[in-house]
């Protein structure tokens, strides 16, 4: 644990619990305005948070060597997270679109 500083450490776990907390609202947003699309962006933020805890856990270990796959972990979910995103927001954006026609 002494690889981070305590404000650091600060940061990235409220960092990990904001990611949770905004998945929870987009969750209850889409439930309560029942707009479905809106449930793929919670589920397109999951890798996101995946690669937040594969960092604090690498961190929390002291960036041990023989835990270095969880760096390419974090970096895979990052690429994926960005992706699904993405492709979330297009879901949305489509969706929001009046029918024509």
């Amino acid at each position: 644990m002494h690889a981070l500083s305590l404000p650091t450490w600060v940061i990235h776990i409220s960092s990990v619990l904001e990611w949770i907390a905004a998945i929870s609202l987009v969750w209850t947003y889409a439930q309560r305005t029942g707009k479905s699309a809106w449930y793929a962006l919670s589920y397109g933020m999951l890798p996101a948070l995946i690669s937040a805890m594969c960092a604090c856990t690498w961190h929390f270990f002291d960036n041990d060597e023989s835990l270095n796959w969880l760096v390419t972990v974090q970096a895979a979910t990052t690429l994926l997270g960005n992706c699904t995103l993405c492709l979330a927001a297009w879901w949305i954006w489509k969706k929001s679109k009046p029918e024509t026609v």
